[in-house]
């Protein structure tokens, strides 16, 4: 029962809280909901939701930057009332991380903070509509920017010169015709009728950061009377030799002209720069529609150009300006080859042009130059790329007629421009140390192959005439062995067997002696063979004993 008790009492204390709130008619205050942060140029905004009725209700925000241990009251966010609060005073680096968190207050009673993931201000940022003034003339109208932010705006302190500005213009009676234009602070809309009034407005970008800014507010204005002398029109500029030619175009004749230039770089800075339009030398007070300067008298970069014209006391506005970019502009001339022949190969040597001897292009552009050759009966060509002025085509026919043509590039990666080729230069290839090299090894081999070719014909013939052609006397050892008698009684006897093979007996008598005969002959025979095989010589006398010994017997049966 005590242990109950106890337990009952736990409950109530704890639960007393909870029970003087609620006798007091108190409850729990909600975190601020949907909280965001927009910033637009240097002015920063927090804003929130609140399901808490607002005025009874104050809401108050603090920040934290990274090596910050504690968080810091955010100025400009402190008991604020309503769902908006601008802490644009706030002295933060644009390119650190921050983050904020907000809660909602009422007395002594606070809500959850709710806490605003970290971001940079630079990134988040957004860029505002810029300021824009009009003047008119009878057919342009000068736009007049300032940039997005403050005269002294941090969040674009480092990009003021990096904004280009889109500019949409229409004229006031209808929208049908509008079109977009990029201008410079301070720069022309041109092409425009007099009288007329026209509305444009305005938008900034970063190209670089990708950020495209909101439109200004439209602005309208009216362009003047026509002027009595118009404008110069067509503004051209081209390169002969080493001068610039800058013509334009003009209504009327007997006028006078003068033109200006000014340096690119001008347009990008705030302020007004008429005053920095300096005159170009030989162009003042050209009766033509046409003036010849100097290369020399632009330094390499980007300038603007502009023509006026007069008559008297009367001058025309300026023209439409003309954009020349000396490294666009640069003529580069051709170069000058010339070849060597070298045995199999070709030595060229390439040299700038005549005209440009004094001032070479190269001083100011990296060159290189393409060679292209080919053999005069063919119209296969090859290409090569060199940087030297003097190198060797290797590796060519010998004996062989090669032309060659040649220009200059400029190696740069922003554009790319080269010079015509230059005239076509042939020459003739040497046989070359190849060519000797197997002559010298063909008289070589010639010199040792007829020795070869002697000895080896004369053991040819010797086989064939021992084939086909042997020699009719035996070798002493076999000559000796035979005379002439014996020669002779071997005929004898060979002509005595073919006459008894061949004698015909009629009476049985002389048959039986011839038979005997041969008996006789065949057993002499057969001694005289045994003989041989004995002594491996043969005997001349038996021979002629058996041959005598025959004819006897044959004359005996005879008789």
């Amino acid at each position: 029962m005590l242990a109950f008790l106890g337990t009952t009492a736990l409950v109530l204390v704890a639960g007393a809280p909870w029970a003087l709130l609620a006798a007091a008619g108190g409850e729990d205050l909600e975190s601020p909901q949907n909280v965001e942060v927009s910033i637009i140029d240097d002015v920063f905004l927090l804003k929130w939701n609140s399901s808490e009725s607002v005025g009874n209700v104050t809401f108050s925000a603090d920040y934290q930057t990274p090596g910050m241990h504690n968080w810091i009251e955010l100025p400009g966010c402190q008991y604020i009332t309503g769902t908006m609060c601008d802490f644009s005073s706030v002295k933060l680096s644009v390119f650190e991380k921050i983050q904020l968190r907000i809660r909602a207050e009422k007395g002594n009673r606070t809500s959850p903070w709710h806490e605003v993931g970290s971001f940079i201000p630079f990134r988040k940022a957004q860029i505002g509509p810029p300021k824009v003034h009009l003047k008119a003339e009878d057919k342009a109208i000068i736009v007049n920017i300032s940039p997005p932010g403050t005269k002294d705006s941090l969040m674009w302190a480092m990009d003021i010169l990096s904004f280009t500005y889109s500019v949409v213009i229409w004229k006031n009676s209808s929208s049908v015709d509008e079109r977009t234009e990029t201008v410079y602070p301070g720069g022309k809309i041109y092409k425009l009728s007099p009288e007329t009034t026209y509305c444009l407005k305005v938008k900034a970008r970063l190209r670089l950061h990708r950020k495209v800014g909101s439109y200004s507010p439209v602005y309208c204005v009216n362009t003047t009377v026509e002027n009595k002398l118009p404008s110069p029109e067509n503004i051209e500029v081209d390169v002969k030799d080493q001068s610039y030619v800058l013509k334009w175009d003009y209504t009327y004749e007997n006028m006078t002209f003068q033109a200006q230039w000014l340096r690119a770089y001008f347009k990008k800075i705030l302020g007004n720069h008429s005053d920095k339009w300096q005159q170009i030398p030989g162009c003042e007070n050209v009766r033509a529609t046409q003036c010849v300067f100097p290369q020399k008298v632009f330094s390499k970069g980007a300038y603007f150009l502009r023509v006026q014209a007069s008559d008297g006391n009367k001058t025309s506005f300026w023209s439409e300006e003309k954009r020349l970019d000396t490294e666009m502009q640069t003529v580069i001339l051709p170069p000058v080859i010339s070849m060597k022949s070298v045995d199999n190969s070709l030595h060229i040597y390439i040299g700038a042009s005549k005209e440009t001897e004094n001032k070479s292009t190269s001083q100011h552009y990296p060159l290189i130059y393409e060679i292209i050759f080919w053999e005069n009966t063919s119209n296969a060509e090859r290409k090569i790329l060199q940087k030297k002025t003097d190198f060797i085509v290797p590796n060519l026919q010998p004996r062989t007629v090669y032309c060659v043509k040649a220009r200059a590039v400029i190696e740069d990666e922003k554009w790319n421009k080269s010079s015509v080729f230059s005239d076509i230069l042939c020459e003739k290839t040497k046989p070359g140390n190849t060519s000797i090299t197997w002559i010298i090894a063909g008289v070589c081999t010639a010199l040792f192959s007829i020795p070869v070719a002697i000895y080896v014909v004369k053991g040819l013939l010797r086989c064939i005439n021992y084939v086909f052609f042997p020699s009719c006397k035996p070798p002493p050892n076999i000559d000796q062995c035979f005379s002439e008698q014996s020669l002779k009684n071997l005929l004898l006897s060979a002509s005595e067997e073919q006459t008894e093979r061949c004698f015909i007996i009629e009476n049985s008598y002389s048959l039986v002696t011839v038979e005997e005969t041969s008996q006789v002959d065949e057993d002499h025979k057969q001694y005289s063979s045994q003989t041989s095989r004995d002594s491996g010589n043969y005997s001349n006398e038996d021979e002629n004993s058996g041959s005598k010994t025959s004819r006897e017997l044959l004359q005996q049966g005879l008789v």
